[in-house]
């Protein structure tokens, strides 16, 4: 491994109460990057970054940070020597503590006030950067409760940031704040984690948030990381169609491949490999167009504003949805036909018929 912040994880396995956690993951999140890890509830996220941090121990595997093991062929490094910062979901911020004090609470031993009030002129040109980065430098003197959840989450930051780590965690940060303020106070974080060339990984079962804040997404189910990759080739090449769904709205077609194409009950659709015989297609609800005809009838609509997605059912019962952007041109119970208009696509293999 080089000696670079990044962070590997190899193997890694966890049982808890006699129940495999994690099983085998691997990961990897190159120097100064955003990864995002994503999955359902219960699927091992929160374990494997409190296995990282150090919170957790491994039954087997290894972990790397900064080029360096900190587990595995005999090392446990304490995870107060790891150089990892910690951004938890509801913040722990110290209610009796100002912004200020919490903030200090964050910094190295050396650094750290002995006594509240007592401070040196390094200690506070600390604080007083950290708060300004943060953009919260004229909150020192309030207590957390007297804060907005933005305001919680960037002191939290802050006081995560405080030692310099070479690693940053943070689990589920911003699912208690507000849809709006969300949106805002995560691409804000993003930017900032940026411009610092922190190494950082969120946890959350957000597929927006893992998209918008990844450089790589790593999805994990069942306690393994099913695929790793940018959030562009997640979604365009999901590796088997549980992971389609779960990244965005997916509809699977039954067809039959000859070579890159198959027939389906929408007519020919483009396959980015090679297949003979039966396949299931997968299409995305962006890339099926309506328009009048009698292949199929919409059941619902739904008008967001800005796009809208419309359901339709074909000839043969099958479901399927089609978005358009603005409002859309058909109501329910018209007719209509629907075609494929994106490019080539993956293709699965047919399910197995379930033993009776």
């Amino acid at each position: 491994m080089p000696d670079t912040p990044g962070v590997a994880v190899r193997d890694a396995c966890v049982e808890l109460g006699g129940a495999a956690v994690l099983r085998g993951v691997a990961l990897e999140a190159p120097a100064g990057s955003q990864t995002a890890i994503l999955g359902p509830s219960g699927c091992g996220k929160t374990t494997l970054l409190r296995a990282i941090a150090g919170l957790q121990q491994l039954d087997s595997g290894e972990i790397w940070l900064g080029g360096h093991r900190v587990v595995g062929a005999g090392v446990h490094v304490p995870a107060e020597d790891r150089r990892v910062g910690l951004v938890f979901q509801d913040w722990a911020l110290f209610p009796h503590l100002t912004v200020a004090a919490n903030v200090a609470y964050g910094l190295p031993r050396a650094l750290r006030p002995r006594r509240l009030g007592r401070r040196n002129p390094e200690t506070d040109a600390r604080i007083g950067a950290l708060l300004e980065m943060v953009g919260v430098s004229d909150l020192a003197h309030r207590l957390p409760g007297s804060l907005s959840g933005g305001q919680q989450q960037r002191v939290a930051l802050a006081r995560a940031l405080a030692p310099q780590p070479r690693v940053l965690l943070l689990d589920e940060p911003f699912s208690s704040l507000d849809t709006n303020l969300r949106a805002d106070v995560r691409a804000e974080v993003a930017q900032l984690l940026r411009e610092l060339s922190v190494t950082a990984l969120f946890v959350t079962h957000d597929q927006d948030e893992a998209f918008v804040l990844g450089d790589q997404v790593a999805v994990m189910r069942d306690g393994r990381v099913v695929q790793q990759a940018s959030p562009a080739e997640l979604y365009r090449n999901p590796v088997d169609p549980w992971l389609a769904a779960f990244v965005g709205e997916a509809e699977l077609l039954d067809g039959r491949a000859t070579g890159r194409r198959a027939d389906t009950a929408i007519g020919v659709v483009g396959l980015v490999d090679e297949y003979t015989g039966p396949v299931r297609v997968m299409v995305r609800p962006e890339e099926l167009a309506l328009s009048d005809g009698e292949n199929a009838v919409v059941i619902d609509v739904e008008y967001y504003g800005h796009d809208a997605l419309s359901t339709v059912r074909l000839a043969d019962g099958t479901l399927l949805r089609s978005r358009v952007t603005g409002a859309p041109a058909h109501r329910v119970g018209d007719r209509v036909a629907v075609t494929y208009r994106g490019g080539p696509t993956i293709a699965y293999a047919p399910e197995p018929a379930a033993k009776v």
